[in-house]
């Protein structure tokens, strides 16, 4: 059985660093259970939490804006079009640097 969930249907949410997260497919509303598609939307000035997953591979790919990927102490300019692949264990976290919303 094919399963979609558009992106407008799912409900967004505020992480405690302030970004706002939308999980388009995840383990909590769809068959996936070793990853998820999430869109996240963070603010002008705004840093997210670093964090790492144990198990878990992660790709960020940038739709909007611009900003600065650091991954295990590691920066680099990020902007519409860029996949970041981030490994399980590796620390990470997203800064907007732009003057508009930041959208991964």
């Amino acid at each position: 059985m094919m399963e979609m969930v558009n992106r407008n249907g799912v409900e967004a949410f505020i992480t405690q660093d302030g970004s706002e997260i939308r999980e388009i497919l995840a383990p909590r509303n769809s068959s996936i259970r070793n990853q998820s598609l999430a869109e996240a939307r963070v603010a002008p000035g705004q840093i997210t939490e670093e964090h790492f997953h144990p198990a878990a591979e992660e790709i960020y790919y940038v739709l909007e804006g611009k900003g600065l990927m650091r991954i295990d102490g590691e920066e680099r300019e990020v902007g519409p079009g860029d996949g970041i692949a981030i490994l399980p264990g590796q620390r990470h976290n997203a800064t907007n640097t732009g003057d508009s919303d930041l959208v991964i």
